[in-house]
């Protein structure tokens, strides 16, 4: 759909895409690379690389302006000092080295970049730039008409299946002996390897390249499961996927800036594909008979690249900067999409939102799109959690089994609305994305808790049964070690002695099962010695409960009456299975417990950034939904059940989402109205504010609060721009360093190895075109 795609980033006739590749209508032309430019039996593909800003240079302001040479048009070949052309000095032409020519990367194209990605977090839009009465930004900027009701997929032409089983097929024949994520990641493996897989599969216009390479990874991981022949194989397999998947994403974000570039990444993480997304006939499998209840317009089954790097852990890929930009603009709402879902209580697929950028400006007041905003759904969820946590005390204060008191029967409606939602959270995207969640393990073991106390207290209460009233309210007591906690973990998400807790909680309960099933036998064999002992009569014996416990108080060191009464079972066996069953239990046992558990926090605790950008992107995409039910608050949702459910059986799409929303913005207008009011003002930075600086925003009337501070010039120094002489200074001189630092390699010999790829030279297509080189490239020699 032409009002869905995005512009390009330059009108630039070099930036077009060559005449002999099939176009993608799902995005604009944004470079020459091309995976449809390849032979038919999967060869390396003509990927033709020209520099579209060549013979250009960068004056101080910032300006493109021809590169002035000598009077000859060339320059002096036997002179290498550095002649003054205009406002900066040439070092590519002066030293005559063509393959440096604009690959250079100053210290000044550094600072431009910084201030490029500073952009993205900017409003740059006009007031008259066109936008949907939702805020939602059109960004071809041609159609003024209205935008469709539910927007048909935009990338439905992109050969999803057919790089799926290229890339599968490329990867296989490129590893064949295991390394790990480290190895991978050096030099030497990085050239070798890495580089020629992102050269080949990179393409400018093809958003689902990254998608299909995790799909490759889950599928590598799942092999590794049952091949055991292969494992560790396919998981270096894998972490290449990731690893390939995480530069090209990276090369995205690098060659596009701005707001165009944000969108083109956005659509990249969130937009939606299918596996077998124009595949052949005979390759599709049977179609799946879709419910129309549950119908979203052609978007059934569909999955986004984030969730695939989420279901299959891609902790590295999830944690680089330009995946953890759209994260975060899609945490704020910077970034808004429809989202796709298992499985809806309540669907209101009405309208289909592409992806796109949001404009407070642009929007109504009352936007109950607004709800569904990660950070804001995260903010309601915490004031909804509290809400839930002092009914529970006040219920279990007031407590009493003889009758139902007030606070307990809104406490009880209330926990019934919350454990909804929470069931809806589950149906959302599947258990194995929810489980992913730091809290989920709360959650779910207080809605088992809160279920067992209803279906006893109901029970009582119709049998007229004051015992079974009383055990209902003391099972419900035991879900105070749950519900603390978990409030400790809204408030703290990213400490790291929470998110290691999580594992070592999994550790310790898969340990736990094992030693009870293990010890299991030494229960039997010491009940059966009690029934034959002769000595002792069978109702004397010890029952297995009481042998329970014993045992259990062995196991942690507690108490030592097993040990004490182990002659009656047998004068000779039970003593030594006792004793036996102490040095497993208490001291194998515990050290191995203490040992797994260490090893656990030691690999989380050494890749923590990654750890805690691995919840963040759990938290946010979790945070975007589709279900209309999480637009109404509990209790109100039981209503909306109620309601809405028979309702959806009977009106058309069209006057159910009408009434959706109309309740939705009446249940929600202050909540709706306050997001409104702060996101006008805090959702982008204005040019204005970000041109005065942070020391700026501090100012309270008169009186500037940073400069109260021993050590407010430190970022003083940074919140004014530096004058224009000064900027022109820089980059003379970073000129020149440049030049140093290029003879210090040894000459040409040495430098063409260093900035150019081994095969660009000779290459079919490349022109004899350089790579791209930046400050922190690494010679290899």
């Amino acid at each position: 759909m032409s009002d869905s795609r995005l512009p390009a980033a330059t009108s630039n006739p070099q930036n077009q895409r060559s005449s002999n590749s099939n176009p993608v209508p799902s995005v604009p032309p944004r470079g020459h690379h091309s995976i449809y430019e390849h032979h038919p039996s999967h060869s390396t593909p003509i990927i033709p690389r020209s520099d579209p800003n060549s013979n250009i240079n960068s004056n101080g302001n910032g300006n493109r302006t021809s590169n002035v040479n000598n009077d000859n048009g060339t320059a002096d070949a036997g002179d290498i000092s550095p002649k003054r052309t205009g406002d900066h000095i040439r070092i590519p032409t002066q030293l005559q080295r063509p393959h440096l020519s604009e690959s250079h990367r100053s210290l000044s194209d550094a600072l431009r970049a910084v201030r490029s990605r500073e952009e993205q977090e900017t409003l740059l839009g006009e007031d008259e730039e066109i936008a949907d009465d939702d805020g939602c930004l059109r960004e071809d900027g041609r159609r003024t008409g209205p935008r469709e009701i539910f927007c048909p997929d935009p990338h439905s032409e992109l050969p999803v299946y057919y790089s799926i089983q290229r890339i599968r097929r490329l990867v296989l024949a490129t590893i064949d002996d295991p390394y790990t994520a480290e190895q991978l990641r050096e030099p030497r493996m990085n050239v070798l390897i890495v580089k020629p897989l992102v050269e080949r599969l990179f393409n400018a216009d093809d958003v689902s390249i990254v998608y299909c390479l995790l799909v490759n990874r889950t599928q590598f991981l799942r092999e590794q499961s049952f091949q055991h022949h292969h494992q560790t194989v396919n998981l270096t397999r894998a972490h290449l996927c990731e690893l390939v998947a995480m530069k090209i994403l990276r090369r995205h974000d690098e060659e596009t800036s701005g707001r165009v570039g944000l969108l083109f990444l956005a659509n990249i993480l969130v937009a939606p594909f299918q596996p077998f997304q124009n595949a052949p006939p005979e390759a599709m499998p049977e179609r799946r008979h879709t419910w129309q209840y549950q119908s979203q317009g052609g978007y059934e089954g569909k999955l986004t690249a984030l969730e695939v790097a989420i279901i299959s852990e891609s902790k590295m890929f999830l944690s680089c900067n330009a995946c953890q930009k759209i994260v975060d603009a899609v945490y704020r709402g910077r970034v808004v999409y429809t989202p796709t879902s298992f499985l809806d209580i309540i669907p209101d697929h009405y309208k289909h939102k592409p992806v796109s950028l949001f404009d407070p400006r642009k929007s109504k007041i009352l936007n109950q799109y607004r709800l569904i905003v990660p950070r804001t759904r995260n903010i309601i969820e915490v004031v909804q959690f509290v809400i839930l946590l002092g009914l529970y005390c006040i219920c279990m204060m007031k407590r009493d089994h003889n009758t139902f008191t007030t606070p307990e029967v809104v406490f009880m409606i209330y926990a019934a609305g919350w454990t909804l939602d929470e069931f809806a959270s589950m149906l959302e995207h599947g258990w194995q994305v929810h489980t992913q969640n730091l809290w989920s393990f709360l959650d779910i073991t207080f809605v088992a808790i809160y279920f067992a106390y209803l279906v006893v207290r109901v029970h009582g209460w119709f049998m007229g049964n004051l015992e079974t009233g009383r055990q209902a309210l003391d099972i419900l007591a035991i879900a105070a070690p749950i519900l603390f906690p978990r409030l400790a973990f809204n408030m703290m998400p990213e400490n790291m002695l929470f998110i290691s807790l999580r594992a070592m909680v999994a550790e310790f309960t898969a340990l736990s099962l094992i030693a009870v099933w293990c010890f299991g036998g030494f229960l039997l064999a010491l009940k059966w010695l009690s029934m034959g002992n002769t000595q002792v009569d069978f109702e004397d014996s010890p029952d297995p409960i009481t042998i329970s416990k014993w045992m259990l108080w062995i196991w942690f060191g507690l108490d030592g009456t097993g040990i004490q009464e182990a002659p009656t079972f047998h004068a000779v066996l039970g003593p030594a299975l006792m004793v036996i069953y102490a040095f497993l239990g208490n001291t194998l046992f515990l050290t191995v417990l203490v040992s797994i558990l260490s090893n656990t926090f030691s690999k989380i605790a050494v890749d923590a950034t990654a750890e805690i950008q691995f919840r963040r992107a759990v938290l946010t995409f979790e945070g975007v939904k589709s279900d209309a039910i999480f637009a109404y608050r509990p209790p109100f949702n039981i209503l909306a059940l109620v309601i809405l459910l028979p309702l959806k059986a009977v009106l058309t799409p069209r006057w159910f989402h009408k009434v959706n929303i109309t309740c939705v913005r009446v249940l929600n207008a202050p909540i709706l109205v306050l997001i409104a009011l702060y996101e006008r003002k805090h959702l982008w930075k204005h040019k204005q504010m970000r041109a005065l600086g942070p020391s700026k925003r501090a100012k309270w009337g008169f009186w500037n609060w940073g400069n109260f501070s021993v050590h407010a010039d430190l970022q003083a120094v940074f919140d004014e721009e530096p004058p224009q002489e000064i900027i022109d200074k820089i980059e003379d001189e970073d000129e020149l360093e440049e030049a140093i630092l290029e003879q210090s390699f040894g000459g040409n010999g040495g430098l063409r190895s260093r900035s150019m790829s081994p095969n660009s030279m000779g290459r079919p297509g490349s022109m004899g075109a350089p790579r791209r080189r930046r400050l922190s490239s690494v010679w290899q020699g």
